[in-house]
Order: structure tokens, then sequence, then C-alpha cells
């Protein structure tokens, strides 16, 4: 059977749900560049790469704040934040000034980042197969399945290649794009509020809680 065919249906919170644990453990090809001088390796390569350095982070020695400030960096150098940040609010930002799409793109890659590596350590760390490889031009498509002794489940990265490097610009969940669901997060957010009124919003969500008066500097 191939993995499409062991594909099953999900809710968009079990994507999401899922999505947490995806997208903090594609967070270190960063290492696998240093420690091959920079070479360009293909799609696959760095996605296996990806997996493999993210467990020995997970499993290694270090404390768990440690050890998400280390996947916090390595995703950052991984993940097209602002690729996947223009497919998720598509036309919304048409219109907007460049000072106001730089400001999104930058709260959405602050947001997004804290709020899944966060989330790593609570889940297990599971075995992964993997699939089949299309690449064309500077675009790829790579298939994966991450199992765990609870479920099994199918997972596609979408990479682009800039500057030699592969980064992952979407994430499909059971054939689910990542992208698309923050997509509809953001319709029904701009459907109530204007799109300064979702910035500002992102920028509590992502600002450090203020500190109360006579508190500890």
């Amino acid at each position: 059977m191939t993995m499409a065919g062991r594909r099953g249906r999900m809710s968009a919170y079990g994507v999401a749900g899922r999505a947490l644990l995806v997208l903090a453990l594609a967070a270190s090809p960063a290492v696998a560049a240093v420690a091959t001088g920079g070479s360009a390796v293909g799609p696959m390569a760095t996605a296996r790469r990806v997996l493999t350095a993210s467990n020995g982070i997970v499993t290694g020695a270090g404390t768990r704040d440690a050890k998400l400030e280390q996947l916090k960096e390595l995703l950052r150098d991984f993940l097209d934040t602002d690729a996947l940040g223009r497919q998720s609010m598509g036309s919304h930002l048409d219109g907007e000034t460049p000072a106001a799409q730089r400001r999104f793109l930058d709260l959405f890659r602050h947001l997004f980042v804290r709020t899944y590596v966060q989330r790593l350590l609570l889940f297990e760390v599971p075995d992964f197969a993997y699939g089949g490889e299309r690449i064309e031009g500077d675009r790829a498509e790579i298939e994966t399945e991450i199992v765990s002794e609870r479920d099994r489940f199918a997972v596609d990265y979408v990479l682009l290649r800039t500057n030699g490097q592969w980064r992952a610009a979407d994430i499909l969940i059971e054939d689910v794009s990542l992208a698309a669901n923050f997509r509809a997060q953001f319709d029904a957010a701009l459907a109530r509020d204007s799109f300064d009124g979702l910035l500002d919003k992102l920028e509590r969500k992502v600002s450090p809680p203020a500190k109360e008066a006579g508190g500890a500097p």
C-alpha cells in the first residue's frame, strides 16, 4: 500500500495538533549545512537530516529550555516563514504598505516559531518512513510518514530552493495544507476585524507579559 493509501481524514483541529509535532521536528538542516561546509544537498536528504538531528536534540543531554532554544534557532533557518505567511494571508496583503506587510511577516514568524517549538517536548519521539520525492526546478515535494506507538500519519513537505538551500514553504498533514489551515483562521479573523486590528492582536500574542509594578527588573 502506498503512503497516500494510508492517509485518513482529519479535522482542522487534528491537523493543527499534529503539525505541532511535525514543525518542531523540522528544525535542523542548518546543522547539516555547517557539518558539510555548506555544500548543497537535495530535498530528501535535507529532510532526513532534519528528522535525525532534531531527534538528537530532543533525546540528548540538556535542559528543556536549552533544547527549545536550540530548536527555535534551527527552525528559523529551515522554515521559510515569509513564504508560509504570504500563502496564509493571501490577497489580504494586497494593497498593504511594504512596512505593514513586513510587520505581519515578522509577527507571524515569531508567533509560529514560539508556539510550535514550545510544544515539542509534549510529544513522543516517533520513527520516520520516507516515500517519494518530486523535484521541478526550484520546487520539491517529499513524502514521509511519522510513526508512533499509537498512531501513523502522512506528512508531505513542500520545499523551495533559495540560494542553494532547500527550505520548507508548506507542510501537508494527511493532505491538508498548513498554509491553508492558517488561511482559514486569518480569513475568519479579518471578517471580524481590520488588518491593523489583526496585527495588534498578533503583537500582543508575541510580546512577553508585562512585569508588575514594583517587581524585579
